[in-house]
């Protein structure tokens, strides 16, 4: 996956129908960091800009829990 600035707008949702979160890629993996694991794996998150991903031929527009779950890593490891 493509770094992705850490202000670029995106959109935090999940599978379950609860209101989603919208702000920065930042304010996104803050919140999934602190989600149950129930809730981690429900989550996605819609970007603004689209990104490539390894293995596809075009770009894509949603992250999947374990792609956010880098993001939540590179967040704690930048501090």
């Amino acid at each position: 996956m493509s770094p992705i600035p850490w202000d670029q707008p995106a959109t935090l949702i999940d599978l379950d129908g609860k209101a989603p979160i919208i702000g920065t890629i930042r304010d996104c993996a803050m919140h999934f960091a602190a989600f149950k694991p129930f809730a981690k794996a429900q989550a996605r998150i819609l970007l603004t800009k689209p990104v490539h991903r390894e293995g596809r031929k075009t770009r894509t527009w949603i992250l999947d829990p374990d792609e956010i779950a880098q993001l939540a890593d590179r967040l704690q490891s930048e501090g």
